[in-house]
C-alpha cells in the first residue's frame, strides 16, 4: 500500500464556522467547497481536512446526526511559545494553556466554535529531555516580557515561572503596588509565600493583620480569606503551586491567575 495523502473528515453543525477558524487561525486554505461541505489543506505535512454538515446525505444514515466529539487533532509545530502568543493575540479561544509533560511533550489546545479541539505540540529534543552533561537536569532560563505583565487597578503583576513558561510545579511572579492601594478580599486554593522586596505590605488573613517590610516574608495558608494593603509603595515576590486558583466572596466559581498559568 502506498499512501499519498491523509485526510480527516469531520461532521459539524456549522461548516462555515470551522472553515473560518481553520483559515483564520491555523493557516489552512480552502481547496473545494459547496453547500454543507468544505475541503481544506496546508502546504506542509498537516493532514487535509474535510468538513461535512450534520445531516448531509453522503454520510451513512446511522451517522448523519453525529458530530465530531471526543477527538483532538494534533499539529506538531516549532516555537510553540510564539504560536500560543500569536493565537492569544488573535483572540483564538485557548482552552488549555501551554504546558509540558514529563515525557517531553509541550502542548496547548484551542477549540473551534463547533467544539472541535486542535492541539499544537512541540517535542523536546533528546538533549532537552535527558538534561545537560553528567545527567544534570536541563536548565531553563525565563526572561520577563511585556506579554507576562498584568495590570489591575490595585497592582501590577509580572509573571516569571509558570506552566505556560516551562515550569511544572511552581508559579512565581512579582507584585508592585502604589502607596494606598488595597487588593480585593479573596482566597487562594494553594499556599502562597510572599517576600517583600521593597517598601512594606500589610497582610490581613483570617481577621489578623501583619505588616511586613522589605526583606520579610509572609506565608498565606490555602483557602483562607486574605486582603493585601500597601501603606507605602511596595514590591514583592510571590511563589505558589502552579495549580492555584482564586475565589472571591459573593461570586460563584473560581478564577485562574493569568500571570501564574
Amino acid at each position: 500500500m502506498n499512501v499519498s495523502a491523509s485526510t480527516l473528515s469531520l461532521t459539524v453543525a456549522d461548516v462555515d464556522a470551522t472553515r473560518d477558524f481553520l483559515t483564520t487561525h491555523l493557516g489552512y486554505a480552502v481547496t473545494m467547497s459547496g453547500d454543507g461541505f468544505a475541503s481544506l489543506a496546508r502546504a506542509d505535512a498537516a493532514a487535509d481536512i474535510v468538513l461535512l454538515r450534520r445531516g448531509t446525505e453522503v454520510l451513512p444514515a446511522e451517522q448523519r446526526d453525529q458530530e465530531a466529539s471526543g477527538l483532538i487533532l494534533a499539529l506538531t509545530v516549532t516555537d510553540i511559545e510564539a504560536e500560543e502568543a500569536r493565537l492569544r493575540d488573535a483572540g483564538a479561544p485557548i482552552t488549555m494553556a501551554l504546558r509540558e509533560e514529563p515525557w517531553g511533550e509541550r502542548l496547548f489546545q484551542v477549540t473551534d466554535p463547533n467544539g472541535v479541539v486542535f492541539q499544537l505540540v512541540e517535542w523536546a529534543t533528546p538533549a532537552d529531555a535527558e538534561g545537560g552533561e553528567g545527567g544534570e537536569p536541563a536548565l531553563r532560563v525565563i526572561t520577563p516580557s511585556p506579554e507576562t505583565v498584568t495590570a489591575t487597578p490595585n497592582a501590577t503583576m509580572t509573571g516569571l515561572a509558570a506552566p505556560s513558561r516551562g515550569s511544572s510545579e511552581l508559579s512565581t511572579w512579582t507584585v508592585a503596588m502604589e502607596a494606598g492601594a488595597t487588593g480585593p478580599e479573596h482566597a487562594i486554593s494553594r499556599e502562597q509565600v510572599w517576600t517583600v522586596t521593597a517598601g512594606a505590605l500589610e497582610f490581613t488573613c483570617a481577621g489578623h493583620t501583619e505588616k511586613v517590610t522589605a526583606g520579610g516574608t509572609a506565608i498565606l495558608p490555602a483557602d483562607l480569606l486574605r486582603q493585601i494593603h500597601a501603606p507605602e509603595t511596595a514590591e514583592a515576590h510571590v511563589t505558589m503551586r502552579a495549580d492555584g486558583v482564586a475565589s472571591v466572596p459573593g461570586t460563584e466559581g473560581t478564577r485562574v491567575l493569568p500571570w501564574a498559568e
